[in-house]
């Protein structure tokens, strides 16, 4: 079983006759997040498939809403800091290197304790000018209605879920990957249970416990 890096759809691969695992945890609608990693299955005719995927997707990605908070106080004391242009290049360095959905939630804090002093966006533009303010706010174009809808939950904590998978390895030695080629009926193969850790957010608009 090798990592895969980057997310993407789970694909089936394999002759006609062969397993075709394409496991998923599904929340239907909905643009998704996940895990990716990648699963080769034998039939019980002994006979390898090639690799497929299987996904873990959640319906936005993990943010750590702590550090969101600190983010949306720091714009807040860079916006009111000197006038020399060094604070508010500082403040749109910082808001465009962070993920769009952490971006959002910056500015869901900072509407929450700051919008009194005039909200997000109109400071952003009145710091920053229009043309900068613009590319910041373009950034969370991408995100989901669904999950801005996540995002704007009063409380976020992060949670550690375990999930678990099968891995095999051949008992006559060798790399992992031998197990998986020509016919295993010549050959014994051990098989035990793993656990894989997945990060996840809890949304709620009570305080969590």
């Amino acid at each position: 079983m090798s990592s895969q890096g980057t997310p993407q759809s789970p694909e089936r691969r394999g002759a006609a006759g062969e397993a075709k695992p394409n496991h998923r945890v599904p929340e239907p609608g909905h643009p998704r997040t996940g895990h990716l990693f990648t699963l080769v299955a034998v039939d019980n005719r002994g006979s390898h498939t090639e690799s497929t995927y299987v996904s873990v997707r959640t319906s936005c990605p993990v943010v750590d809403d702590s550090r969101a908070e600190e983010i949306a106080d720091r714009v807040y004391n860079l916006y009111n800091g000197y006038t020399s242009g060094k604070e508010q290049q500082m403040a749109y360095n910082m808001l465009m290197e962070i993920p769009p959905p952490l971006l959002y939630r910056v500015q869901h804090h900072y509407n929450s304790h700051y919008e009194r002093f005039g909200d997000f966006v109109w400071r952003s533009e009145d710091e920053l000018g229009p043309r900068k303010a613009n590319l910041i706010l373009r950034r969370v174009e991408t995100i989901s209605h669904y999950c801005r809808s996540l995002l704007r939950s009063t409380h976020i904590q992060s949670r550690t879920d375990t999930m678990a998978f099968v891995y095999c390895q051949s008992e006559e030695g060798g790399p992992p990957s031998n197990i998986w080629h020509g016919s295993l009926h010549d050959r014994r193969a051990m098989c035990m249970e793993k656990l894989i850790s997945l990060q996840r957010n809890t949304y709620s608009n009570t305080k969590l416990r």
